[in-house]
């Protein structure tokens, strides 16, 4: 019997290195929270119909080659009748390497793929601490982070196209 030589493409990437763009998460971590009750224990005697006013940002910073800590940030507000009811806020972070993309492809990963990966900790978080502190769940939707990219961009690409032109009418 004939020996078989594995010639195929898939066997020369199984003994080499891939190739091409590269992305994995190595930690989940809480890296802040706070919860206030600023009007407790009178808050509590009230009707609970609150206006919930809720925020979210993330942040990126290189923390080695390829390798980045990603915070997303939320960050809700509970008000009745102007009194303010709970503020909490929850700093989720992760670390992940992200090889060999494109500067574009690069910010994209970061705004959309990482926060996305975070959210559904955050969000549990966000969620134990308002029932700690003896509050109705917030039950947080999902939040589309490509959305939210999307509109960031159109409104950045707005923004510098209205720059443009009025620097072209002044001059």
């Amino acid at each position: 019997m004939a020996e078989e030589s594995n010639n195929s493409p898939e066997a020369a990437a199984d003994g080499a290195q891939l190739a091409g763009p590269q992305f994995a998460l190595q930690r989940i971590y809480l890296k802040d929270t706070s919860f206030e009750s600023p009007k407790s224990p009178q808050i509590f005697q009230t009707q609970w119909s609150p206006k919930i006013n809720f925020d979210i940002k993330t942040r990126n910073t290189k923390v080695a080659d390829d390798v980045y800590e990603v915070v997303l940030v939320l960050t809700a507000e509970a008000q009745l009748e102007e009194e303010t009811a709970f503020v909490v806020e929850v700093h989720q972070a992760g670390i992940f390497t992200v090889k060999e993309f494109s500067e574009t492809d690069l910010e994209q990963v970061l705004a959309t793929v990482c926060p996305s990966i975070l959210f559904p900790y955050s969000r549990e978080s966000l969620d134990a601490l308002v029932v700690k502190g003896s509050f109705p769940p917030l039950m947080v939707a999902p939040i589309n982070f490509e959305a939210l990219y999307a509109q960031q961009k159109q409104a950045a690409e707005q923004q510098a196209a209205s720059g443009e032109a009025a620097s072209k009418s002044v001059q």
